[in-house]
């Protein structure tokens, strides 16, 4: 429990990112509920974006009407495999945990490792988490970004 609360205090600003987005929404439409399965304050049906969902901190904005719709992973969509469906829940879940992990680092790192794209090792890593429910962490295990791991 300590971990799941220092994870979310870290990562606050990116969830005060999500909360001003999530509540512009709900003035077009959009629906606030807790998740407690996925960590987040989920905002549905939200208005803006192509489509999917998007995670800021602790804060899902999801275009549909919730988290249980079937999506295809990253690399299936570029046509390099043939991957099963996921859910998008949690595909998204996997992203809290990032952002959890890695507080206001979290973005910067994440646009610098090619933003929304298959290149990218934290969309990899969430497909990964949604297909298996293991592998959330966007390196090797032991490695730490800008080290080579032996």
């Amino acid at each position: 429990m300590f971990a799941l609360v220092a994870g979310a205090t870290w990562t606050l600003p990116n969830t005060l990112l999500g909360l001003i987005a999530g509540t512009a929404g709900i003035l077009a439409g959009a629906r606030p509920a807790w998740s407690r399965r996925d960590l987040s304050l989920v905002f549905v049906r939200y208005p803006w974006g192509p489509g999917g969902a998007m995670t800021l901190g602790n804060v899902i904005l999801q275009t549909g009407i919730d988290l249980d719709v079937a999506c295809t992973t990253y690399a299936h969509r570029a046509g390099l495999c043939v991957d099963p469906h996921i859910r998008i829940g949690d595909h998204e879940r996997a992203h809290v945990y990032q952002y959890m992990a890695l507080g206001p680092l979290f973005l910067p790192l994440y646009f610098a490792c090619g933003g929304v794209s298959v290149r990218n090792r934290f969309e990899r890593a969430a497909d990964r988490y949604a297909m298996t429910g293991a592998g959330w962490w966007p390196w090797p295990v032991g490695a730490l970004p800008g080290r080579r791991s032996d």
